[in-house]
């Protein structure tokens, strides 16, 4: 069993890997079931300022995990931090147990840092990482990788700066440029339901966002954009072996 969060398709893609049928917690968590019981149970998702999604966060303190073998895959773009620490502390206060982790190194889809013309150009050897991930958790290794002492103060730097500039995170510069034509996919994208159609054009809430990029991303117009910073506002990024569809059925709302 084999649960994954993705707002652009790497972590998804990372998930097939390892499951022929996993399953996006968005959807999860829309409903009331919260008991999963398999020999092996596993979470693939990304990593954002040295975390996990909040809504990943929520869906380990809700869930009841019954397993042999528990384990996380990560992904992220530039540097893991202490991801994998982080995230092992993270289950064990919610009554979890990783026996194994892993970080994949895949596109950095943070635009107001990274163009993405530039990080889908870059030869990151994903499929390499995949492939001795997917055999680590089929021999049941363990293991938590130890951060460095670089890799802690960085999330501590990053997690004190979104802290006394919330906007470098929260979702709160994400914009809606002119080019809208209401088509919908970024309400559909949204893994948190963070949008709407008013007067035939997309409406942003301010309090749910996941600053994942979904939107942005998956904009079929790049009329999403960011009002702080986009480092190339002509290039959007998904997974080249994602479609868009498989984007909006692991994320819709309805």
């Amino acid at each position: 069993m084999v649960f994954y969060f993705t707002g652009t398709g790497n972590s998804m893609y990372a998930a097939r890997h390892v499951s022929d049928a996993p399953v996006s917690i968005p959807q999860v968590m829309r409903g009331r079931e919260r008991q999963f019981s398999d020999e092996t149970i596993g979470i693939v998702c990304p990593v954002y300022a040295g975390e996990p999604p909040k809504l990943v966060k929520q869906f380990l303190r809700e869930s009841s995990f019954q397993t042999d073998y528990f384990y996380f895959i990560l992904t992220y773009g530039f540097d893991q931090t202490d991801a994998p620490e982080y995230t092992a502390r993270l289950a064990a206060e919610a009554g979890i147990y990783a026996d194994y982790i892993a970080s994949i190194l895949m596109v950095d889809n943070y635009l107001p840092v990274f163009d993405m013309a530039e990080q889908m150009g870059m030869d990151k050897h994903v499929e390499e990482q995949l492939s001795a991930a997917v055999q680590a958790v089929s021999r049941r290794e363990r293991g938590i990788p130890e951060a460095t002492e670089e890799g802690r103060k960085l999330h501590a730097q990053v997690a004190a700066m979104n802290r006394e500039q919330p906007a470098f995170n929260d979702g709160s510069q994400i914009t809606v440029l002119e080019g809208c034509i209401g088509c919908g996919v970024f309400q559909s994208a949204c893994p948190v339901g963070n949008f709407y159609l008013e007067g035939g054009k997309a409406k942003r809430k301010q309090t749910t966002c996941e600053f994942c990029l979904a939107c942005a991303q998956n904009c079929p117009q790049k009329a999403i954009g960011l009002s702080m910073a986009d480092k190339n506002p002509k290039a959007r990024y998904r997974n080249p072996h994602i479609s868009l569809q498989e984007i909006i059925d692991a994320n819709r709302n309805s």
